[in-house]
Formats: C-alpha cells, sequence, structure tokens
C-alpha cells in the first residue's frame, strides 16, 4: 500500500467525519450519510481491493462512533464493507464508459441506495429499534441522501482528479486490472 494513498484516504474520512458529524437530522434522528459520499470518493479514486476494504471498514467504523439512529452502530459496520464493494464492482463495471460525466454522480446515487437499503434492514429488521416502515424511512432519508451525493460526487470527483493528475498520486490511483 502507497503511503501517499493512506493519508489521502484518511484526509477524506476524517473530512467525511466532520460532515457526518454536523449534518442536520432529518427523520427518526436519521441524517444523511456524509461520509458515504467521501467513501465513494475514495473509491472511484483509488479503486484497488484493498484500499476499498479500508476506507469501508474505517468509514464504517467512524458513521458509528457518530451515529444518532438507534443501533445505527452495528448498522453502519455491517453497511459499509457491503455497500463498498457493491460500488468497487459497480466502478470496475462501467469502467469503458467511466470519462462520460454522468457516470459517477449516477453510482454515486446508486450506492447510497444500496447502502441505505442495508442499513435500513439492519435498524428495522435485524434490530428492530425502530417504528418507522422501510419505504417512508427510504423516501425521506435515503433519497435525500442520494441527491445530496450526486451533486457531492458531481463536483468534487472532477475537482480530485485534477489534483491527483498534478501529483505523483496519479498512478497510485489507476484501477485495478
Amino acid at each position: 500500500m502507497n503511503i501517499r494513498v493512506l493519508v489521502m484516504l484518511s484526509l477524506l474520512v476524517g473530512i467525511g467525519a466532520v460532515l457526518h458529524a454536523i449534518a442536520p437530522p432529518f427523520f427518526f434522528g436519521m441524517r444523511p450519510d456524509m461520509m458515504l459520499a467521501m467513501m465513494f470518493l475514495g473509491i472511484l479514486l483509488f479503486p484497488k481491493p484493498s484500499y476499498v476494504l479500508l476506507i469501508s471498514l474505517a468509514t464504517g467504523f467512524i458513521s458509528a462512533m457518530t451515529t444518532t439512529v438507534p443501533g445505527g452502530q452495528l448498522a453502519n459496520i455491517i453497511d459499509k464493507p457491503f455497500t463498498a464493494f457493491a460500488f468497487f464492482g459497480l466502478v470496475l463495471l462501467t469502467k469503458k464508459i467511466s470519462h462520460q460525466k454522468f457516470v459517477q454522480p449516477a453510482l454515486a446515487a446508486i450506492g447510497t441506495m444500496i447502502s441505505g437499503s442495508i442499513f435500513l434492514g439492519v435498524v428495522l429488521y435485524i434490530i428492530g429499534l425502530m417504528e418507522a416502515s422501510f419505504g417512508l424511512m427510504f423516501a425521506t432519508v435515503v433519497l435525500p441522501a442520494a441527491a445530496f451525493n450526486v451533486l457531492f460526487v458531481a463536483i468534487m470527483y472532477p475537482t480530485a482528479q485534477k489534483i491527483l493528475r498534478r501529483t505523483d498520486l496519479a498512478k497510485a490511483a489507476q484501477p485495478a486490472s
């Protein structure tokens, strides 16, 4: 593992932690997961399985520490690795069309919906601590978070790519073969 890449990933996780901690709750104490957008950005910039595993675990544990949702600690730890590898799979599947501007934001929307579904499934059905329905929670929390993540990735990914091209991290950011 490249130390510079690890530093970049840790910066993304740190920024995500601050955004996650200050985001206002929408419904039943749930708030959009800003760390998710940073995890997606890290996977898009450094699409290698070892980096995906590392950022997913770090994001999951830090999200678990900052969550306000009852049972959200376990849900975050379960959700992030599954979501990260599903997102990574989507990134690899869309590698040939990744030069299109709409691809990364669309992947962020899909990834957010995957994450939200896993999170809500764990909280509502496995832990059973919340009294709301899946559809209501999905519509009031996950879909607004997906919209935010689309905008966030649409703005931040091209900016981060330009920065990486100007550094020697560009070699480390190459997709896994």
